[in-house]
């Protein structure tokens, strides 16, 4: 199945399992929220260091929920966002 996602004002048709519909909606929006949050504290950015920016702060987040020894360890406050993003998936998925 395609879905298309709008992320900074521009819409990008992806494919996927019907299964994974939501999950790549949810991923999208927030993406584009991560993204224009980059945007609006950045001075003339670019649409491409801006999606750089995002998937560093993304990528350090998810190594420091996995714990790993390359960052710093997690905060006591991201790991209880890890736990609350947890939950809110699950009962999204719940309700399907």
């Amino acid at each position: 199945m395609s879905v298309t996602v709008r992320i900074m004002g521009r819409e990008y048709t992806v494919v996927c399992a019907q299964e994974e519909h939501e999950a790549l909606v949810a991923s999208a929006d927030f993406l584009n929220d991560r993204m224009m949050a980059i945007r609006k504290r950045g001075k003339a950015l670019g649409a491409e260091r801006i999606a750089v920016m995002a998937a560093l702060n993304l990528t350090r987040e998810l190594l420091e929920a996995r714990g790993s020894d390359k960052v710093s360890p997690p905060s006591n406050a991201s790991v209880e966002r890890v736990k609350q993003l947890r939950l809110d998936i699950d009962s999204t998925l719940a309700l399907e």
